[in-house]
């Protein structure tokens, strides 16, 4: 391998790792469902953390440093050829997950343009929510659905990301991490600082941390808290995998994960602590805010952060710093996820430059539905979210197909200091596929939809956006596709990776 194409220290492998954990789903979806559950979801968003995603992670960290490849030649070689078609559903997943995810980049470039203005004097939010009090939440539906400036700042979020990664992995992804991961942590902790202090925030943290066991008994509580440990860590999206096939050969798997997996964790916390307690502080009671916290408001960090920092005096300054941090998220993990499609093309004998272009061209086009329908977006939200439990399962039963405790042996313990416990992985590698299928049987034995697979003249609703025939339709796609194409593509990426080494 080309010594450009690894990174030059441990830290700069941290920080990628980092930077693709530590997103949106942070600032955006986290406080969503902490808002909306309290600390019930807390609680079982920690428990995931170290019985699904940690153990998916070291798994998908151990298969790419080993293999060297892109997610669909990694996991063919770890899993065996016949499976080629589950590393294809993963990469299509998170490729699914990709083409919407650059709208959030452009959403909050959006916001952080409103912000700007609000600073210069352009626009004055505090003069537009006097004159309108939903002003924010108007500003929200304008720019989410049907808005070319959106679709516009959709493709220069894009185009800056190909530029980043044209230069490679050292030059690109490695040197973007450097700056956007430490100053956006730095920006998180002086907005959780500022947003605890301020009027009755101090309730919003009790709240968040509270407790309601009869929410236990929600199908929904599990899988929102398994989807966003594995949106949030990355676990089961082949992105850390992408990550450590430019590890260095004595990379610590173990060590380099639990700083990215509570690393992420800590992120979140701090991103709750700084929108919960500001819902507080901006209602007029405590069941008002609670009211509004528990509907999912989906634009819940969009509509409080800018009219919470317009409170008090230097609050423009911070919003724009909450914006600039948001986007420094999203972009950073966009840039992994960018990262991974070209890492195939790879596989496939592209040059990384022409790979990078034509990356870019494909996400332009596949999020153009996204950046104009809000509907659109949440269905691929939806689907995709919920696949990323399928993703995870086929890491695992990767790991079951080489055998557990010589996986880890091979693979995890070989170079690293830290070691996780035998019998505690074993155990989760054994539990992620039924507790996966449980999950998933749990959630769609709930419909919701209010036509969950037949609408009321009784066809197929593959057309609703919240449905079980939409989820199930899409998935079931990909999985014929996949395994139609299954020796085609074991060919494509594996043999002829195979022999492009035998050459070299």
């Amino acid at each position: 391998m080309n010594k450009t194409q690894e990174f030059s220290s441990r830290w700069g492998l941290i920080l990628a790792s980092l930077g693709m954990a530590v997103g949106a789903g942070n600032l955006w979806r986290f406080p969503r469902l902490a808002g909306q559950y309290g600390g019930t979801f807390i609680v079982l968003w920690i428990f995931f953390l170290l019985i699904w995603s940690i153990p998916i992670l070291l798994s998908e960290f151990s298969i790419g440093k080993k293999f060297k490849g892109g997610v669909v030649s990694s996991y063919a070689q770890a899993a065996g050829k016949k499976y080629t078609w589950l590393g294809f559903f993963i990469a299509v997943c998170t490729l699914g997950i990709t083409f919407y995810y650059s709208v959030v980049t452009a959403w909050g470039l959006r916001y952080l343009f409103l912000a700007t203005q609000n600073l210069v004097g352009t626009i004055s939010i505090n003069e537009s929510l006097q004159s309108d009090p939903q002003f924010l939440q108007h500003f929200w539906s304008d720019i989410s659905s049907e808005n070319i400036s959106t679709v516009i700042l959709h493709i220069i979020a894009l185009i800056v990301a190909g530029v980043v990664l044209y230069r490679g992995v050292q030059e690109g992804l490695e040197k973007a991490n450097k700056i956007l991961i430490p100053t956006l942590f730095g920006m998180l902790i002086l907005i959780g600082l500022i947003a605890v202090n301020i009027g009755n925030g101090i309730h919003g943290l009790e709240y968040m941390y509270q407790i309601d066991t009869s929410l236990f008994k929600n199908p929904t509580v599990w899988i929102e808290a398994v989807t966003q440990s594995a949106w949030s860590t990355g676990a089961g999206w082949g992105l850390m995998l992408t990550i450590s096939s430019y590890s260095r050969k004595n990379e610590d798997v173990s060590l380099n994960i639990f700083i990215s997996g509570f690393g992420n964790n800590t992120a979140s916390l701090i991103a709750g602590m700084a929108i919960i307690p500001s819902v507080f502080a901006l209602a007029s009671s405590d069941q008002e805010a609670l009211a509004f916290l528990q509907s999912g408001n989906f634009a819940l960090t969009f509509t409080i952060i800018p009219k919470l920092f317009n409170q008090f005096p230097g609050g423009d300054f911070l919003s724009v710093f909450f914006f600039l941090a948001f986007f420094f998220a999203a972009f950073s993990s966009l840039l992994t996820m960018i990262e991974m499609f070209i890492k195939m093309l790879d596989d496939l004998g592209f040059d990384r430059k022409k790979a990078t272009v034509i990356v870019i061209g494909i996400c332009m086009v596949m999020g153009l539905p996204s950046a104009y329908s809000l509907d659109f977006f949440a269905n691929q939200d939806w689907v995709w979210g919920l696949g990323l439990i399928i993703s995870g399962m086929a890491i695992a039963f990767a790991v079951h197909r080489y055998g557990i405790s010589l996986f880890k042996k091979e693979f995890i313990d070989v170079d690293s200091e830290v070691k996780l416990n035998s019998t505690f992985f074993r155990f989760t590698i054994y539990l992620i596929i039924p507790l996966g299928f449980t999950l998933l049987w749990w959630w769609m034995s709930q419909g919701y939809s209010k036509y969950p697979w037949f609408d009321e003249e009784g066809n197929w609703n593959v057309f609703d956006v919240y449905s079980n025939a939409t989820i199930l339709t899409q998935w079931v796609i990909v999985f014929g596709l996949g395994i139609i194409l299954n020796n085609l593509l074991y060919k494509k990426f594996v043999h002829k990776k195979e022999a492009e080494k035998v050459i070299n």
